[in-house]
């Protein structure tokens, strides 16, 4: 949460809003690659918000991790921080 629209985005404006905010403390890679992933299917998140340069990591990472569990929640992804390469996006959806 380190940047105005981490306090904006993640915290202030979803609660202000009556939303239930996930979050972490660590990495996402750890224990496993699909901690991420995991969380989002446990929690039945439905709003995603991340930065491009995660989901270039998660790109690299693999299918694998994010086809272990069940995204169908998920009906709203964003991004912030800086722009999103096409191929990025793309994976992304």
């Amino acid at each position: 949460m380190g940047w105005v629209t981490g306090h904006s985005y993640i915290v202030y404006g979803p609660l202000c809003n009556g939303a239930t905010c996930v979050m972490f403390e660590g990495t996402p890679d750890f224990p496993d690659k699909d901690r991420f992933w995991e969380l989002i299917a446990k929690h039945k998140v439905t709003i995603l918000y991340t930065a491009p340069t995660a989901i270039r990591s998660f790109m690299r990472w693999g299918d694998e991790y994010p086809n272990r569990h069940d995204m169908s929640s998920l009906r709203l992804l964003g991004t912030v921080g800086e722009p999103i390469n096409p191929e990025a996006w793309v994976w992304y959806r």
